[in-house]
């Protein structure tokens, strides 16, 4: 299978991002269990920087017209670690879709072609991308 263009940390960031994110909704499965929220978070935080690199994830995270979003987010973390799981959930999810939701258009190209509910798929996703800002951006101020 070929790999286009990844590099081998690429790889391995890709593979921490996907167990943490398996990680989260495990633990939102289990009904907010803490320990599984902080592994996900963790693994999550290690993949995208082995996936951009280190100094691309911190002008990711560090951008003047995403700051609530990097505060919520690391908010969210903290709660989630000093035992306020829910709320740091509810938290950290705004912060994630603030940050990660201009991508939300590109996701959107790909489910237009899931057979039978991609085109309905493909619209939340734009709907979601519109408000979470991308239309304004148009991916100009990407660190990658």
């Amino acid at each position: 299978m070929p790999t286009l263009w990844l590099s081998d940390s690429q790889k391995i960031g890709v593979a921490f991002c996907s167990g943490g994110i398996f990680f989260l909704i495990f633990g939102l499965i289990l009904f907010f269990d803490r320990a599984l929220l902080a592994m996900g978070n963790i693994l999550f935080l290690i993949g995208i920087t082995l996936l951009l690199g280190p100094q691309r994830t911190f002008v990711f995270f560090a951008r003047k017209n995403k700051w609530k979003g990097s505060l919520a987010f690391w908010a969210g973390i903290v709660l989630i670690l000093v035992k306020w799981t829910l709320i740091g959930m509810v938290v950290e999810g705004y912060g994630m879709f603030v940050l990660f939701g201009e991508f939300f258009k590109t996701i959107a190209g790909f489910a237009y072609n899931i057979p039978v509910v991609g085109p309905y798929l493909a619209k939340g996703l734009q709907v979601a991308g519109d408000r979470a800002g991308a239309k304004e951006r148009a991916h100009k101020d990407l660190p990658v």
